[in-house]
């Protein structure tokens, strides 16, 4: 791992990884740490747990997901899949239950991010909007529609 972290981390990494809850869990390699760390705070509402150069822990509607440099992971598995890659997660949708889809629309706009679909009821019982962050990820907030 190439680190570029010079400050002490807030915690052990293997405390960390055995605090994490069980179920499904959310990495995302990323090409500007800043970027995707203001993204998360401004436009998403996240609070930022930690956060350096090398890796972010960040907790959104009651969970945890991370975000690792792509630097941090030049001798990972995953390193070839994102080398060249102009958008990354294609066909993956990370879905923000009971997150206000019109409030993170507004956010995304102010910040200068694309919206891929403006908040709208849909068929299933949600009103949702498709918002795109940085590194091409796409982010789904929604709320349930009433009755």
């Amino acid at each position: 791992m190439a680190m570029k972290r010079t400050r002490t981390p807030w915690m052990k990494a293997g405390d960390f990884g055995r605090s994490l809850a069980r179920g499904i869990g959310v990495n995302l390699l990323v090409s500007d740490m800043a970027a995707m760390e203001a993204f998360c705070r401004d436009v998403l509402g996240a609070d930022i747990i930690y956060a350096d150069e090398d890796f972010a822990a960040i907790e959104l509607l009651g969970s945890v997901f991370m975000l690792h440099a792509d630097h941090s992971y030049l001798d990972n598995a995953m390193t070839g899949t994102i080398a060249g890659a102009e958008t990354r997660g294609a066909g993956i949708e990370l879905r923000l239950y009971d997150a206000n889809p019109d409030a993170v629309e507004a956010a995304a706009r102010d910040h200068g991010h694309i919206v891929l679909a403006g908040a709208i009821d849909k068929p299933h019982g949600l009103r949702e909007s498709y918002v795109v962050g940085p590194d091409g990820y796409i982010f789904v907030p929604s709320a349930p529609l009433a009755g």
